[in-house]
């Protein structure tokens, strides 16, 4: 299955490792640290700011929508119709 995670970007949930809240960001010097070593796999997603961090096994994304947001959409589950 995959998620969309704004701007026209879908990643497979099985490749997820984490979604965070921006809010971690400011309080947590381990994650940015860690930020800062992933910075060159680093897509940032939001035109203007960012409300999650999503963390996959290959890249690490700056998602204009909230971590409650991709939780909801990773729990719906897709239909496909073929007519």
């Amino acid at each position: 299955m995959y998620l969309h995670i704004g701007e026209d970007i879908l990643v497979k949930t099985d490749e997820i490792v984490t979604i965070l809240d921006k809010k971690l960001l400011e309080s947590s010097p381990i994650l940015a640290e860690f930020l800062q070593q992933k910075a060159n796999v680093t897509l940032h997603l939001a035109k203007n700011s960012i409300k999650s961090i999503v963390v996959t096994t290959k890249h690490v994304y700056y998602s204009p929508l909230a971590s409650m947001t991709l939780k909801k959409r990773s729990q719906q589950h897709s239909i496909v119709v073929d007519e």
